[in-house]
């Protein structure tokens, strides 16, 4: 009762102090430093570069600065010499708990305070695709709650030195901690949330429930830590030992820290969003598992019933085997760690299984044994939060009312040890989904509805024909395309509506499709009469199969299509991520070494060149391409580091990366297509080297290395490395 009276007396007391203000301002102006110096989000979407920057690093330095203020003021008595008359008034620990309890306040305020001022000025840099949801969750999560972690952090290196600099530099250094060793470690980094991306077009509920888990689980442990520190604050005269001893008399209070400290233990090893793959990727053990002797598959089925509110599945699925070995068989399957399996039967029957502990590439190894007859059918229920693997990529397992995607073992349990039977291995999927979602096959399948349900829900049915699968759903507007003979299902987010039409999605899509299978052929993977293009939730990439395409939401944000070394002009640089359908879907241009000139944006930027010449004019394309690749590539041979590399070598490690990164995008995105500019006029003109890019693009490949080589196109256009060396002359 009487920290409550004395509550407000020191929260008043506290805001009447000129430092807090100071805080509390530059709490709120320090946003800024996240759209301009510390940018944790990589991703070029809106929300990750004027969303999530902002509030990370708003949350970094207002913890920072209310550690140090909690320091101050906890240290306030002692530097003033009073401590032993304050403490002879008041008992430390109600003293303590109060000011615990104002720089709290105090903090939240500065929170709130901190949205007010940002939330128009973040509507304003979002634009079109700002939610009020995103944003209330971002500054909740990546900035408010990172205060009062800073404050227990402070405060409770205070209360068990009773130093004010030994606290400071106890501190820094935990901060320190957070922002280097553990960065990478999402649960470590207390600090700094391992974010690196918000999606624009779809929901980014996982991300934040995994910031908030992180946060609660720090919270707890702070919280225990800042018990026992105040079981340690020095009375009567004590040290801290006999201080301790005294205060744990009352046995609620030690109960107390224990309890946060055990929560916060459970909340770590308890975590449902990381599985614990291997990391060792050259490991494929899961391969290796020799086929079951005189099995075949039939076919399988599955019932997919997703939960978008709590972001969990649950399913049922079916699989008929044939076993002519008569004997009892082990059939392996890959399931996701965050399942758990029930009911498992064969013809009825229960039957054994087992679940591994260890796990490889997102998947669990479940084995099962079948009986010694020669139809089986197998049945399974399995339900739970999919986990993914990459903990500094979180996200691609989002799964709310507006995204999800399955793949493979998320989906339904995948076979692995047994031979596809004559029709190889068909399947049938129905899953239930909201209304306002649309579901996509991964693959040439189309999904059909087959049922409306009473609790708005549909259920959607379609075939597939493979062990595992991918499928994509959500809130997408669909556009179909007549183009390149075949017709282009083209789904994209409806968020993103309006910045596909301002980019004139649909009429690049089609230009791009005409062009690049007049010159250079139909895609691979396409089936010949359709083929879907699927923009995803920002992945970090996309890939194709037989029938589909996977269109990273990051190669058309408002950011990525501004950028004009992609394109002179929004729908330019929408052409120039569609033509890497044809340049550069991972099976063209070997990734190892980002430095190489030579990589899928040559050919990409030069593509875009031609397209764009075609569409409006020789003199424009030469104006906004050629011209422009001349001017950068004349500036990258006066730079000082190109002609002095040298003096590049003694600069710290980051800055080398950061200048070294942007040389290298220049020669990819502007040298290596006036390079081959230059092969064009030295081939016989585009015709020519139109006949030399469709042999590459069709060329037989290698399955062993599958990637074009620099020294392959020159060997194509007959032509030496040194006839290409543009050296001083640049003009073409």
């Amino acid at each position: 009762m009487k920290t409550m009276r004395l509550f407000p007396l020191e929260l008043r007391r506290l805001l009447q102090s000129r430092l807090t203000w100071l805080i509390l301002l530059l709490t709120v102006l320090s946003p800024v430093l996240g759209l301009v110096l510390y940018k944790p989000a990589t991703s070029t979407t809106m929300l990750s570069m004027y969303l999530t920057n902002p509030a990370i690093t708003g949350g970094v330095a207002g913890a920072i600065l209310f550690g140090l203020l909690a320091i101050f003021e906890l240290d306030r008595a002692r530097r003033s010499r009073v401590d032993i008359l304050t403490d002879a008034v008041v008992s430390p620990l109600t003293t303590a708990l109060t000011r615990l309890l104002a720089l709290l306040t105090a903090a939240g305020l500065t929170a709130g305070l901190t949205m007010l001022v940002w939330l128009p000025i973040s509507a304003g840099l979002i634009g079109s695709v700002f939610t009020e949801v995103n944003f209330l969750l971002a500054y909740l999560l990546l900035m408010g709650l990172a205060l009062p972690l800073g404050i227990l952090a402070a405060a409770a290196a205070y209360q068990l030195t009773r130093r004010a600099d030994l606290s400071i530099v106890l501190f820094i250094a935990f901060c320190a901690l957070s922002l280097t060793v553990w960065s990478a470690e999402w649960q470590l980094c207390w600090l700094n949330p391992c974010v690196w991306a918000l999606s624009d077009d779809f929901s980014n509920f996982r991300v934040f429930r995994s910031v908030a888990w992180m946060r609660l689980t720090w919270l707890s442990a702070l919280a225990g830590v800042w018990t026992v520190s105040y079981l340690c604050i020095r009375q009567y005269g004590k040290g801290v030992f006999g201080s301790l001893a005294r205060s744990a008399r009352r046995l609620y209070r030690p109960v107390i820290a224990l309890a946060l400290l055990i929560c916060s233990g459970a909340a770590y090893a308890a975590q449902p969003f990381i599985d614990h793959s291997n990391p060792d990727l050259t490991v494929m053990s899961f391969y290796e598992i020799p086929y079951a002797d005189g099995v075949t598959f039939v076919r399988r089925t599955a019932q997919v019933f997703p939960d978008t509110d709590a972001g969990t599945v649950t399913g049922r699925a079916s699989y008929q085997f044939q076993n002519t070995s008569g004997q009892e068989q082990s059939i392996s399957f890959g399931i996701n760690p965050g399942y758990t399996i029930s009911n498992v039967q064969a013809n009825g029957t229960d039957v054994p299984f087992t679940v591994s502990d260890y796990q490889e590439y997102n998947e669990a190894l479940l084995e099962v044994t079948i009986p010694a007859e020669e139809e089986v059918e197998l049945t399974m229920e399995y339900s739970g939060f999919p986990q993914e693997s990459m903990p500094t990529m979180q996200g691609g397992k989002e799964l709310s009312s507006e995204y999800l995607c399955l793949e493979n073992s998320a989906l339904s349990p995948r076979v692995m040890n047994v031979l596809p039977g004559e029709a190889g291995y068909p399947a049938e999927i129905e899953i239930t989904l909201p209304e306002a979602m649309i579901a996509i096959p991964f693959s040439s399948s189309e999904a059909e509805v087959i049922s409306e349900n009473a609790d708005g829900t549909r259920t959607w049915r379609y075939e597939a024909n493979s062990a595992g699968g991918i499928l994509y759903a959500g809130d997408y507007i669909c556009e179909q395309i007549e183009a390149g003979g075949m017709t282009i299902e083209f789904y994209y987010g409806r968020k993103h509506q309006a910045v596909m039409e301002e980019a004139g999605a649909v009429d690049a899509v089609k230009a791009v499709v005409d062009y690049c299978t007049e010159h250079y052929g139909k895609l691979s993977y396409g089936t010949g009469d359709t083929l879907k293009l699927i923009q995803s939730r920002v992945a970090g990439g996309g890939y194709a199969v037989g029938g589909a395409s996977l269109l990273d939401e990051a190669d058309f944000t408002i950011a990525n299509l501004e950028d004009t070394s992609k394109g002179a002009a929004p729908g330019e640089t929408f052409i120039h991520e569609l033509v890497h359908q044809w340049w550069g879907l991972g099976n063209m241009f070997d990734s190892e070494d980002p430095a190489d000139p030579w990589s899928a944006e040559g050919l990409t930027v030069y593509t875009t060149y031609r397209i764009v010449k075609e569409l409006y004019g020789v003199d424009y394309a030469r104006e906004y391409y050629v011209e422009a690749w001349e001017r950068e590539v004349e500036d990258y041979y006066l730079d000082f580091y190109v002609r002095n590399p040298e003096y590049l070598a003694m600069l710290p490690e980051e800055e080398q990366l950061a200048i070294t990164n942007s040389l290298t995008g220049m020669r990819q995105y502007c040298e290596m297509p006036l390079k081959i500019l230059r092969a064009e006029k030295l081939v016989g003109g585009e015709a020519a080297m139109d006949e030399i890019l469709r042999g590459l693009f069709n060329r037989e490949l290698d399955w062993s290395y599958p990637y074009l080589t620099y020294q392959e196109f020159l060997d194509a256009c007959g032509l030496t490395e040194e006839e290409l060396d543009l050296g001083q002359d640049i003009s073409i």
